[in-house]
């Protein structure tokens, strides 16, 4: 291993950990099995030709197994494509062009949206995409500050909504407690219309033996009288393909009709072919569960790769930090004021391409330049190894630099 700065930048690194990506091997195990689901056939079990049109909300199983993983009501599950990113983004340009359930087009008036931050550098980019103000907000261990958040959104109807990762965040790593779950379904709005975009990316992606959950915020919301507060994103892109997954959208059954109205005029239906095979695949939610210890197996050494690296070398040094999650895709690395920025160039110098400092903030502003995103999924065990060791060797000399 490197000793310095130096001697990393020798290896002559060509690695890019800028994103949160599945590694082949993980790819890998479910592979296989999704093509022999494959070969089984094309007809759903009440013998519908999933080859055909049809079924604007998803298979009626692919439906039954998405409630199954979100613990909702079967008649409150969309399964959709890919990508829950889209969900998001199509939910919030129905909300701007045309306004929510008894609502007015958003895009009358000045919008705004609560980021938690660090948070998800894509939600600011639908934002941004679509004019969204962003006002950032302080993440906790628990969740977003509460008490920020209620006083913000009690005196400004232009806020209309909050970005919410409630399990193992992205990149904070937080799990959302019963108290801030409640506190968000039960809180006063000056908007009538707000509402909480639930991204529950991460909800079996444990890394301890420990399954995390968090309560079930439609119950919440249902208990609290604000039924149609939550709108509920998920997918199965880091389950099994990342690029030919399901996505699963669940909220009221007064947004599911909205939804429904308003996906109609741009499609007739998902890819059925492939809602069929992943029901085939993993059939129920213990079989998610004992795919999902498998990528254990496979990610766990890697962050505790990293975490020993940054042990080994950044225990002790003033203003430095990071979290070790329990679940997800990321580390956060807090470094002191003024450097990220100059420590992903230095590693960047050396080959190790990482994710922009300050991307996990709106516009990409990190106003104190302190946070990075460690994304260690994608490379091997043997580059991750060499990569930490990498980052606080960059980091490190950032802060020589600083101090001469």
């Amino acid at each position: 291993m490197p000793k310095t700065y130096d001697e990393f930048k020798q290896l002559d690194m060509r690695l890019d950990m800028s994103r949160g990506k599945p590694a082949p091997e993980q790819l890998d195990l479910a592979w296989a099995l999704l093509n022999e689901a494959g070969s089984t056939g094309f007809l759903a079990r009440d013998g519908f030709d999933c080859r055909n049109y049809g079924h604007a909300l998803g298979l009626p199983e692919a439906r039954e197994f998405g409630a199954s993983l979100l613990d909702v009501p079967v008649g409150q599950v969309v399964a959709a494509g890919n990508s829950s990113l889209e969900l998001m983004y199509d939910a919030l340009a129905f909300a701007m062009s045309f306004g929510v359930p008894a609502g007015e087009p958003w895009s009358r008036g000045d919008v705004a949206f609560l980021c938690p931050v660090p948070g998800y550098d894509r939600h600011f980019s639908i934002c941004a995409a679509l004019g969204i103000r962003m006002i950032p907000v302080p993440m906790t261990d628990d969740g977003p500050d509460m008490d920020v958040v209620e006083a913000l959104v009690r005196e400004d109807a232009s806020i209309k909504g909050i970005w919410c990762v409630p399990l193992y965040s992205n990149p904070s790593g937080a799990i959302y407690s019963a108290e801030v779950v409640h506190r968000l379904a039960s809180m006063p709005t000056a908007a009538a219309d707000f509402r909480l975009f639930w991204d529950d990316a991460y909800r079996f992606h444990h890394l301890t033996d420990t399954r995390h959950t968090t309560p079930n915020v439609l119950d919440a919301c249902v208990a609290a009288g604000h039924p149609d507060r939550a709108l509920i994103f998920a997918s199965l892109s880091k389950v099994t393909i990342a690029s030919g997954a399901i996505a699963f959208l669940a909220s009221s059954p007064r947004n599911l009709a909205w939804w429904q109205q308003r996906s109609a005029v741009r499609t007739i239906g998902p890819d059925k072919l492939n809602q069929l095979r992943h029901v085939k695949l993993l059939r129920d939610r213990a079989g998610v569960e004992q795919l999902m210890e498998r990528h254990r197996a496979l990610l766990r050494p890697k962050f505790d790769a990293v975490t020993a690296a940054f042990r080994e070398r950044l225990t002790g040094v003033p203003d430095v930090s990071w979290n070790e999650p329990a679940g997800g895709y990321f580390i956060s690395l807090y470094v002191p004021a003024g450097l990220a920025k100059r420590t992903v160039a230095l590693a960047a110098a050396a080959g190790l391409v990482l994710t922009p400092a300050g991307a996990a903030f709106p516009h990409g502003d990190d106003p104190h330049d302190r946070h990075l995103r460690i994304a260690p999924t994608f490379p091997s065990l043997d580059e991750v190894h060499v990569a930490a060791q990498g980052i606080a060797l960059s980091l490190l000399r950032a802060i020589d630099e600083a101090t001469r």
